[in-house]
């Protein structure tokens, strides 16, 4: 009975082992997330230092629209990660929000 006790504690070890070292080696959901939100949090500070210094708001809003359209994408590529194996109607829900989101973001920086 000790063996056994034994085995399983080490297999668990080794398979815990194998998890911890195998999602440091490649980009996770975590690291997209995080790199992403850094990505984004210094798109909008160079907007913000840019509209303080009455730089045009073209550009402002440009490069704020740009840091949107950056987490749109990440988004959308997660969504559908989760929406590809499911029914038709998820995918046509998914296109149809997106659409909207796209509307959404487009609509503003041109009226």
């Amino acid at each position: 009975m000790a063996t056994k006790k034994t085995t399983k504690s080490s297999s668990s070890k080794s398979s815990s082992t194998t998890r911890s070292s195998s999602s440091n080696s490649h980009w996770g959901l975590n690291k997209i997330s995080m790199y992403t939100i850094v990505a984004i949090a210094l798109l909008y500070a160079i907007s913000m230092v840019l509209s303080l210094a009455g730089v045009n708001a073209k550009v402002v809003s440009a490069l704020q629209g740009l840091a949107t359209a950056i987490m749109v994408i990440i988004v959308a590529i997660l969504a559908w990660k989760y929406v590809r194996p499911k029914q038709m109607v998820w995918k046509v829900l998914y296109v149809l929000c997106l659409l909207l989101v796209i509307a959404g973001v487009i609509v503003p920086l041109v009226v």
